[in-house]
């Protein structure tokens, strides 16, 4: 890509190391006084400008060459990038980065990009496909399996019957070897299993399949359940009985495929609002009517798949139990719940429907009530919802028909804060739920500022900017946690120290497609980051 002219090229750059340049900027993005560094020097970059529109321009262009997260691709693990999530976590930020785009430029340009990758998401749903969800319904939204949902190792005897599920709901289940062997005793097995990719192994031995045996498999298994691996089994035989031994030699492990709700919404979120942009312009529907007619039906029937997830009491989305994942029979993380939550406001937007502004008013009240406000009268909040069962914890009753969860019988309390990538969806909501006068208030936006201002934002030991890893401050994060910051540009407008730190932290790291999105995920972050960068500048 060729160099992009240095705004302001006059300063004399020799006179001062980057080194100090960034410091001078970091003391002025954090500080936010009047007369500071950052207002009596220009942010510096060595080679790229992250607010020039020909940035994005460029690598949305070297994006659409190819690599994780294309627009065709599946959002389940038969992707071309063998691990599923792709379309949530890497297109759906492209998607995003063409509205803001185009809401900063209004060049129907970016609409008409947005189009062209709409399309081809919508043309590989699940129910354009053919390909079903675990409990075997096709629908119109989009699948994930490995690395996210329990792994199945169906053990089966020498003529193929199923005997015993083992059900491994520790992510990346897939990279498990599952290896049964004889046991010392009649009538017993014993059972090795690897998870290659979080190093991990559990060694079951002497395990029998006669229901009245101290060492039955089912229920050895649930005494030591969750262990290392999260592992649970089930027996499949229609009448068990003593006797039976599983075929021994290796066995795969087979991830089975669930519709996350914030897969859903991060990848409708940007659908919705090219929706609602159409709908508020007069001059933008004489173009675009039919396209936008399509895409309201698409993104209403993919966010109804998760109407009966939806706790009416409690204005947040659960796992229903038996869902193979960790966790059913809980609470999603708030960023899960809010995450679809984003589309629902665009259509309560676009549409005036009183069932979708409910429910944005409901989630909106939830998430209000996990803010706490610290001593810098800045909000704090927790990943898990506080006072939600994983978050206070729960244990197994002896009965897996009478626990909390089929998949993980005990676990937690798990009460981490909120980090900032996924804490960017809770504010992007949180904005967006109050421009939409749907929930929050102008006291509420100040204080998520001041949340980046003074708890996310930071300098590290060599006095650079940087950022903390979680809402509540913490750690100094990686480049990699620094480059998500952008995301939390929609709180930009109550504190424009925002777009400040955010600029310097690009400034300091110097992201580039070609070193930083050879990830698993691409670089489709890369350009919502450019975008929101483009979108804050003044």
């Amino acid at each position: 890509m060729p160099s992009i002219p240095l705004p302001h090229s006059d300063l004399p750059h020799s006179d001062l190391s980057r080194r100090d340049l960034l410091r001078l900027t970091a003391a002025g993005a954090v500080a936010g006084t009047a007369g500071s560094a950052l207002s009596a020097f220009p942010a510096y970059a060595a080679d790229i400008d992250y607010t020039a529109r020909k940035t994005f321009d460029d690598w949305d262009r070297l994006f659409q060459e190819g690599g994780p997260g294309q627009p065709d691709q599946p959002n389940d693990n038969t992707n071309r990038d063998g691990r599923s999530g792709m379309l949530a976590w890497s297109q759906s930020y492209v998607l995003l980065g063409l509205v803001r785009m185009y809401e900063k430029y209004r060049d129907t340009y970016y609409l008409d990009r947005l189009i062209d990758n709409v399309d081809q998401v919508l043309a590989v749903r699940d129910s354009e496909r053919g390909v079903t969800d675990y409990r075997g319904l096709s629908l119109p939204a989009w699948r994930a399996d490995h690395p996210y949902t329990t792994g199945y190792a169906t053990l089966a005897d020498g003529n193929g019957q199923p005997l015993l599920d083992l059900r491994e709901a520790l992510s990346y289940a897939e990279d498990t070897t599952v290896t049964v062997t004889a046991g010392t005793r009649p009538d017993t097995f014993t059972v090795q299993l690897v998870n290659t990719f979080v190093n991990r192994a559990v060694t079951l031995s002497d395990l029998s399949l006669d229901p009245a045996s101290p060492d039955y498999a089912v229920n050895r298994i649930y005494a030591a359940a969750p262990g290392p691996l999260q592992l649970t089994a089930a027996d499949r035989r229609p009448t068990p009985r003593a006797g039976d031994v599983p075929r021994l030699g290796a066995y795969e492990m087979h991830c089975k495929p669930v519709i996350f709700a914030v897969h859903t919404g991060m990848i409708t979120y940007p659908i919705a609002s090219f929706v609602r942009l159409v709908a508020g312009s007069p001059v933008l529907r004489r173009r675009y009517q039919r396209k936008a007619a399509e895409y309201l039906m698409a993104c209403r029937e993919a966010v109804a798949v998760h109407d009966w997830e939806y706790d009416e009491e409690g204005g947040h989305l659960i796992w229903p139990k038996a869902q193979p994942l960790a966790y059913d029979g809980c609470e999603q993380p708030i960023n899960q719940s809010v995450g679809l939550g984003q589309t629902l406001i665009e259509l309560a937007l676009a549409t005036g429907d009183s069932e979708y502004r409910r429910k944005v008013a409901a989630m909106g009240r939830m998430l209000a009530g996990q803010l706490t406000v610290d001593a810098g009268d800045a909000y704090q909040w927790h990943y898990w919802p506080a006072g939600g069962r994983i978050y206070e914890g729960f244990t197994k009753t002896g009965n897996p028909e009478g626990d909390v969860s089929i998949f993980t019988p005990s676990g937690g309390p798990a009460r981490q804060f909120e980090d900032i990538s996924h804490g960017a969806i809770d504010v992007e909501f949180a904005v967006r739920a109050f421009r939409a006068r749907l929930a929050f208030t102008g006291r509420d936006m100040e204080r998520l500022a001041r949340t980046f201002t003074q708890n996310v934002a930071a300098t590290d030991a060599d006095d650079l900017p940087a950022v903390h890893t979680t809402v509540a401050g913490t750690a100094i994060g990686a480049a990699s946690v620094a480059h998500q910051a952008p995301r939390w540009m929609q709180v930009s407008p109550w504190n424009p120290q925002v777009h400040a730190h955010c600029l310097a932290l690009y400034n300091r790291y110097q992201p580039t497609p070609e070193r930083d999105g050879q990830q698993a995920i691409g670089f489709g972050w890369l350009l919502a980051n450019v975008a929101y960068l483009n979108w804050g500048a003044r």
